[in-house]
């Protein structure tokens, strides 16, 4: 039997953490994930993230694919593979608190350079390898390789809505590639694929007033309350991992 926790707020956190990705094309992990970890176990939160994200993610590169830029994202997919695999052992090896304590600090790092002012960079093509490495690693063993890519794109130039289109088209590949690697490792288990069919229609209507409120609202003000989000979202995980 679901706790009460479970039944109020899990549907919220994944409605607006879908409604964010429906708007910037990335974040839902970043706020479904450790938000999420204070009502369940982190190795059944993040495998059933995956399972939205893959489904969330297909749905929206459709949608936006027409800005998606290929030329960028095709040299991140090898290497984003690489990272993938490294970080189910990591998932597989490492104590709950112990993930629970990484996700936080990344979780605030992230939330940090989202809410500080951007400093535009500019990176060569080769820096895909280190990135897609990462982010694959990040992807699978903590569910939130997404600013990585973000990053990556950005100092190549991307622009917001290129991003926004780019982004899903990662996920779907991140996710069908961690659905395999987690089916191999039994993480996927029956409570996972329930729970996630379960907000698999919270998620939807996320994805469906995030789209509705898209060009209502300015792109980098979005993201500045998002980095202030995150970085409390993280720091509740640090402590709750230190308690």
């Amino acid at each position: 039997m679901p706790s009460l926790a479970a039944i109020v707020f899990a549907p919220l956190i994944v409605v607006f953490a879908y409604g964010v990705f429906a708007i910037a094309g990335f974040g839902s992990t970043l706020i479904a994930v450790p938000l999420l970890a204070h009502i369940f176990p982190i190795k059944i939160v993040i495998p059933m993230v995956i399972a939205l994200d893959c489904v969330g993610s297909l749905r929206m590169g459709f949608r936006l694919r027409a800005n998606v830029q290929k030329e960028e994202f095709l040299p991140l997919l090898p290497f984003m593979i690489a990272g993938m695999v490294g970080g189910v052992f990591l998932l597989v090896g490492l104590s709950p608190d112990l993930l629970l304590g990484c996700l936080g600090v990344l979780i605030m790092l992230f939330g940090a350079s989202y809410a500080a002012k951007r400093v535009v960079v500019k990176l060569p093509r080769w820096s895909a390898a280190p990135i897609g490495f990462a982010g694959g690693l990040a992807s699978s063993a903590f569910g939130i390789g997404g600013p990585l890519y973000v990053f990556f794109l950005t100092a190549r130039g991307a622009t917001p809505d290129q991003i926004r289109a780019t982004m899903p088209v990662v996920f779907i590949f991140t996710s069908i590639a961690r659905i395999a690697l987690f089916t191999a490792a039994g993480l996927f288990t029956p409570e996972v694929l329930i729970s996630a069919t379960l907000l698999l229609p919270v998620m939807m209507l996320g994805l469906y007033l995030g789209n509705r409120l898209h060009l209502n609202l300015p792109h980098e003000q979005i993201i500045r309350v998002l980095g202030v989000l995150l970085v409390m979202s993280g720091l509740s995980l640090v402590l709750r991992a230190l308690g």
